[in-house]
This record gives structure tokens, C-alpha cells and sequence, in this order.
């Protein structure tokens, strides 16, 4: 109760502040003194910079920002109950300053010795502690432990693209045992060079969502079929497609993405379906160049090219280079250089258009 009255004499001795026209900076020593903790539920339409809360007191909307600590608490799922630690902001939100997890669910036993790994879309229908996935093989549901490895992604939200290493529970349920992506996540990722162009100065996405390409999708727009309805997305000469270049029909990508000036909806980076690299050794001393067009089954892991002598099946776990385009589109014409590997594949090293 009486944490319940501080936040609201804060929140008002903070609003009555801006109406007078005085600095935030007068009332609290630091912007990122803490004004409340309070508990609540997620609800479902929480993204990964706005979280909706459901608490004793009514619905709250807290901003999530690159100083948010979530050490402690990074799943941000519908009915999953957590503590906020609450700063204010400049801009009229609440802020969270640190996430922590509500009482913890008891554990089971999970054979780590024997993993598997799946990259999908993490579906709405996730609720609490087990993660509905969508996959290119089905749909998949796991379980999320309070000992499930999340370094590798900033907080676990429904919509965006995770990998997920799981094992075989006591409880019969395949367990999380590590995750990692998330668009925003993936984006500092550099499988493939160059970068795009000074991306510290690029545009901030403000939004993310995940879809199947639509046939129509060119080297500067893509069209998105989501659950919001059909989207398109401008394609720049910043967007970083490091993780999503192959945008065939029927591929799933995720998008960060911002709204501009003009009005359209802006790619900032754009993240495919994508397994583990691969553990095969490559012959990187004897190389190939083949030149074809990009086939309509290619996916971010496997490029089927099309040659006059042939259709081939070429690896795209070991690229380090691409010119010449930002998206492999079906049809388009492009040149691979190749290395064997002790899969019996042969592995893109650089790929180039035309």
C-alpha cells in the first residue's frame, strides 16, 4: 500500500513540475533515480521497447531503453509476472530501470548432454514459461527455466526471431537450455561485409515485427504478409540485411524498422530463419566460381543456384563477402565463389552480383 501512494505522489509531484515549467533535475539529484517498484503481469501487446502492465492498480506502459538492466529478468511474455524498478523520463513515460523476475517456477531435470536447435518465430501464444515456436518444421513448444542462457539476446518477446538450443525434460517437455537473436539482437551481427554505412548514425528502429515475404518484394521494397495485415518496407542503402538477405516468396524474416518523413515504413535490419554454423571443416585453399541465377527453394542456410549444367546446392555458412546487392531475390543472377567442406557441400565464400 504505501509503495502504491509513493508512486502516485511521485507521478504527480513530477507531472505538477512540468505544468510550473521546472526542471525535471530539480526534484531528483540523477534522471535515473528510482520513483517506485511495483509488480504486475505482462500483457500480450508489449514489444521490445514498450512494456504493457497489468498491475493492481490499473494498466501501465513503461518505455524499455538501452540502460534498462535486464540481468536479472529478460522475458518479457503475456502472464509472465515481474518486478519493475521505475525511473521517469523526459518524454512523459515511465521508464524501467531494472526488470526482475516474480517467484520462480521449480525446476525439472533436463538432460543437457543431448541438444537440439531450432530458429522460428516466437508465436503469441507464448504465455508464461513455454515458448510457442514456429518453425519451418511445425510448431514447437518449450519450456523456459530460471537457468535458460539469454546473454545472447536483450529480452524475449513474441513476434521476433530466436534460436534456441532445447533438451528433453523429466516433464516431457523440451526445455530452453540457451537462446539467442531477436531482430535488434541480430543486427550487430557480421556474418557478412561490408557493414552498412556508419550504422551508429543510422535511423533507430522504433518498431519490430515478424512475417512471411510476399511475392512482389524488389531490391528496394519488401512486402511482409503479418498478422497485422500486408506491410511494406523500403529497403536503403543503410539497411542492414547481413542476417536476412534471401527474400523469396514464403520465407519468414523479422524487421526493425522506423516510420520516416515520407511517411513509408523504413527497414533498419532484416533477420532470416537461420540454424547454428555449421561445425564443417572448409577447404578454404582450393576455391570455385560459379555463376547463375538464385533458385525459387533458396533459404537463408542453403542458396540453390541455377547453372546451365544444372541445379547446385551451395552452402551459405561460411560467407564473408557480398557486392554488388543488399537481397537475393529469385531469378537474380549473381556469381559464388566456392570452398569444399567435409559435409561433401561446397561453401559460398563471396558472393557477387551479375
Amino acid at each position: 500500500m504505501k509503495k502504491r501512494k509513493f508512486l502516485r505522489v511521485g507521478l504527480m509531484v513530477w507531472l505538477l513540475a512540468g505544468m510550473l515549467g521546472m526542471p525535471v533535475n530539480s526534484l531528483y539529484v540523477q534522471a535515473a533515480d528510482i520513483i517506485a517498484t511495483v509488480e504486475g503481469t505482462v500483457l500480450a501487446k508489449t514489444t521490445s521497447e514498450l512494456m504493457f502492465l497489468s498491475t493492481s492498480d490499473g494498466e501501465m506502459q513503461v518505455k524499455l531503453d538501452k540502460n534498462t538492466d535486464t540481468s536479472e529478468c529478460k522475458v518479457l511474455l503475456p502472464e509472465k509476472k515481474i518486478r519493475v524498478a521505475l525511473t521517469h523520463g523526459s518524454d512523459g513515460y515511465l521508464h524501467a530501470a531494472k526488470l526482475m523476475n516474480s517467484a520462480q517456477a521449480a525446476d525439472v531435470k533436463v538432460d543437457s548432454s543431448s541438444t537440439a536447435t531450432v530458429t522460428g518465430t516466437l508465436s503469441s501464444q507464448t504465455k508464461g514459461d513455454l515458448l510457442y515456436v514456429k518453425t519451418p518444421q511445425g510448431d514447437m513448444q518449450i519450456k523456459l527455466d530460471s537457468t535458460t542462457d539469454m546473454s545472447g539476446c536483450t529480452v524475449l518477446v513474441a513476434g521476433q526471431v530466436y534460436t534456441i538450443v532445447c533438451a528433453r525434460g523429466t516433464d516431457a517437455y523440451m526445455h530452453a537450455v540457451r537462446i539467442t537473436g531477436g531482430a535488434l539482437a541480430a543486427a550487430a551481427a557480421s556474418w557478412v561485409t561490408p557493414a552498412p554505412t556508419d550504422p551508429d548514425n543510422a535511423p533507430k528502429p522504433t518498431m519490430t515485427i515478424a512475417g512471411k515475404v510476399k511475392k512482389g518484394t524488389t531490391d528496394g521494397i519488401l512486402e511482409l504478409s503479418t498478422n497485422e495485415g500486408d506491410l511494406k518496407f523500403f529497403i536503403d542503402y543503410s539497411t542492414d540485411t547481413r542476417q536476412g538477405m534471401m527474400l523469396l516468396p514464403d520465407l519468414q524474416v523479422a524487421v526493425a524498422y522506423y516510420k520516416a518523413s515520407d511517411s513509408n515504413y523504413h527497414a533498419t535490419c532484416i533477420v532470416g530463419v537461420k540454424s547454428n554454423v555449421t561445425t564443417a571443416t572448409i577447404q578454404n585453399s582450393g576455391t570455385v566460381s560459379v555463376t547463375g541465377t538464385v533458385g525459387k527453394k533458396s533459404n537463408e542456410e542453403l542458396l540453390y543456384l541455377d547453372t546451365p549444367q544444372g541445379e547446385m546446392q551451395i552452402k551459405l555458412d561460411a560467407v564473408n563477402k557480398v557486392s554488388g546487392c543488399k537481397v537475393l531475390l529469385e531469378g537474380k543472377k549473381i556469381t559464388v565463389t566456392c570452398a569444399g567442406g567435409s559435409d561433401a557441400y561446397l561453401h559460398a565464400i563471396e558472393i557477387t552480383a551479375g
